[in-house]
């Protein structure tokens, strides 16, 4: 009993660490085998303790690990999830990036073979850094943003990409708003260790009021953001 209550009051020290996406004061949350978890009551990110985060190479192995086929239905089945609601608000030739494309960037040639005019990138398998400094009718980020080390400013980033009424399609698992600790532990998606962001539709919105853009929840794993017309970012 005491080597446990030794160990709560040695998490519960973590009380008060700067939350990475609205910089608010976030608490002990949940602890696992491996990883340390905090919540924001501020914006409601749970996010895992930077102390945990793996190092850039280790990182890049576990996505080097990733075999997510182009040619495969089922992984094409997934993506629509995201790219169906997208395209629908969207007209052929409108300007794209797929941000977070991965090795192999199937979503990208989804939307290519709907019409879009696709660029790509991603820090790892695509660094182009000339696709970042344009703007886009729309952004792809799909299963990405919980990857997110500094979430304010990949949000950030990811909005000024946008052109006056461009759309930015999101893909990721989102717990409850209000998940317990216990429902977390149980929860699969974040055992993947370079999982370390995780967005409630809570933290949605708050991201969507903090970047001035409108949010329209698709289901528990997509939501897309729209810039409207003539607003400026903040």
């Amino acid at each position: 009993m005491k080597a446990k209550t030794a160990d709560e009051a040695a998490d519960r020290r973590g009380d008060g660490i700067t939350c990475p996406l609205c910089a608010g004061a976030a608490r002990f949350f949940a602890r696992d085998r491996r990883r340390r978890f905090l919540r924001c009551p501020a914006c409601a990110l749970v996010f895992a303790d930077a102390a945990d985060h793996l190092g850039r190479d280790a990182e890049r192995a576990e996505y080097d690990l990733h075999r997510n086929d182009a040619a495969d239905p089922a992984y094409r089945h997934f993506l629509s999830r995201l790219s169906i609601p997208l395209l629908s608000r969207l007209r052929a030739g409108h300007r794209g990036l797929d941000f977070g494309s991965g090795p192999g960037p199937t979503l990208a040639a989804m939307l290519a073979e709907a019409g879009m005019r696709m660029s790509i990138y991603d820090p790892f398998f695509a660094p182009q850094h000339d696709a970042l400094a344009r703007h886009y009718d729309f952004v792809t980020c799909s299963e990405v943003v919980e990857h997110f080390n500094h979430p304010a400013e990949s949000w950030l980033q990811l909005a000024a990409l946008l052109a006056p009424g461009g759309w930015l399609g999101v893909m990721t698992s989102m717990p409850d708003d209000d998940v317990p600790a216990e429902e977390f532990l149980a929860w699969r998606y974040k055992d993947d260790l370079t999982h370390v962001s995780f967005y409630s539709l809570a933290t949605m919105r708050w991201i969507a009021a903090r970047l001035q853009l409108e949010l329209t929840p698709i289901d528990g794993r997509v939501v897309l953001f729209q810039r409207p017309a003539g607003r400026l970012l903040p």
